[in-house]
């Protein structure tokens, strides 16, 4: 299916500006806060949000269809597809902290080739398509040189599930052997690692719709995103292993050892 990649990604941008109105206008306002039935939070923001990008994603590349985090799937999923979460971090937003943002990516034949990543209280947007490289702010970005574990900033966002598997000792060897630990979460450890900030990322419980836009800034700044097995991204992946290549090489090896043994 054909389409005009950098049109594709100018709307993208559009439609987390869009986003990021509406959600600074309940941040500054406060809104009520409903539950669903998976016990995490939703609100007016996180659905007028979707409605707004879905308006321009729709006109923009009317042959996509689009899967949001609010409203479901509207189209196939085979051929070209949007993944929006209007609001990533409602938990975050709700309790008055900036954690959270916009995700935007485009799939096309299960391929990521672009992604927007718009943080509007915090204040960085961040975008990428596929051979374009990775932008924050207009000004091009890239991950770190580091090499050695014993020099690693390490993140580590929702790992519940990882503290209940074999790999837990193996994060637990890798966090003793980095340079420090952090916990930034959401979208804030990928920013901070498509920018140098950081050597590696470590998650073992997402939604693809939180990490695909992530997933091909991190991997347009010259870092390797995979999950905890290595694998690519699909619409399937529930964890994250992303990092600067050397760091993310040691930590997958390091991983696969425990999941062995």
């Amino acid at each position: 299916m054909s389409y005009d990649a950098e049109h594709a990604l100018s709307a993208a941008r559009e439609a987390a500006a869009a986003a990021a109105e509406i959600i600074r206008h309940y941040w500054n306002r406060g809104v009520a806060v409903e539950w669903k039935a998976d016990a995490t939070p939703v609100t007016a923001a996180d659905r007028e949000a979707e409605q707004a990008i879905r308006a321009v994603l729709a006109t923009a590349l009317p042959q996509a269809a689009i899967f949001g985090e609010e409203y479901g799937l509207e189209g196939a999923c085979d051929g070209l597809l949007w993944l929006v979460d209007p609001l990533d971090g409602t938990k975050s937003f709700v309790r008055r902290t900036p954690f959270f943002s916009t995700q935007i990516a485009l799939m096309d034949r299960g391929q990521l080739v672009l992604g927007v990543s718009s943080a509007p209280v915090y204040g960085e947007t961040m975008w990428a398509r596929a051979g374009a490289g990775a932008w924050l702010d207009g000004e091009r970005v890239r991950v770190a040189g580091t090499e050695a574990m014993s020099q690693a900033s390490v993140s580590i966002g929702n790992v519940k599930t990882l503290t209940a598997d074999a790999r837990w000792d193996a994060l637990g060897a890798l966090i003793r052997d980095s340079s420090r630990i952090r916990g930034y979460g959401d979208f804030c450890h990928y920013h901070l690692l498509a920018r140098g900030g950081l050597d590696l990322v470590v998650e073992s419980d997402v939604n693809i719709l939180d990490v695909a836009a992530l997933a091909v800034i991190v991997r347009e700044a010259g870092g390797v995103f995979t999950d905890l097995d290595g694998r690519p991204p699909t619409l399937e992946t529930g964890s994250v292993l992303a990092g600067v290549p050397a760091i993310h090489t040691q930590a997958l090896a390091r991983m696969h050892h425990a999941r062995a043994g």
